[in-house]
């Protein structure tokens, strides 16, 4: 019942990948304490094949954050700015100083940064319970939304082009 597809890719007729075709010498593993080189490893090879096949190689992590007067972080904004594009994947700001605004100052700073790496866009994602109508007073427009996750609630997907 296994057939070869395109490609070389085994499967069994539900159309899954037949394991039974990977060398003995593979196993799959689930490791929920698998170590930060492994992990690094992983995203690092699926970045080198983004680059072979767009070209764009410019990759840059970006961190910005919220500190206080003893250098302890307070909030801060976490992202990534890759073709053409910036990703921000966390925004943070510790309860007693959120609604002074430190948001704004945090997207405000990332977005300058990610222009001047020369992204013209950005991309990100917030739950219904977090902030997804804070993002849209910055301009941010939504563009998909996952209902029901987590139950309840649902997740907003937004993107913004800069002028």
């Amino acid at each position: 019942n296994r057939r070869r597809e395109k490609g070389g890719r085994y499967t069994n007729n539900a159309g899954r990948v037949d394991l039974s075709q990977v060398s003995e010498t593979l196993r799959i593993s689930s490791e929920a304490t698998a170590s930060r080189d492994d992990k690094d490893r992983v995203r690092e090879m699926l970045g080198l094949f983004n680059v072979a096949k767009t070209g764009h190689d410019a990759y840059h992590e970006l961190a910005i954050f919220l500190r206080d007067g003893n250098h302890r972080v307070r909030g801060g904004v976490l992202g990534d700015a890759w073709g053409g594009w910036l990703h921000v994947s966390i925004l943070w700001i510790e309860e007693p100083f959120r609604r002074q605004r430190h948001g704004v100052a945090l997207m405000q700073a990332i977005e300058d940064e990610a222009r001047a790496l020369g992204c013209r866009a950005a991309h990100l994602d917030s739950f219904s319970f977090q902030a997804p109508g804070f993002y849209e007073k910055l301009g941010y427009t939504e563009f998909g939304r996952l209902e029901d996750y987590p139950p309840g609630h649902s997740q907003h997907f937004l993107w913004k082009r800069f002028d």
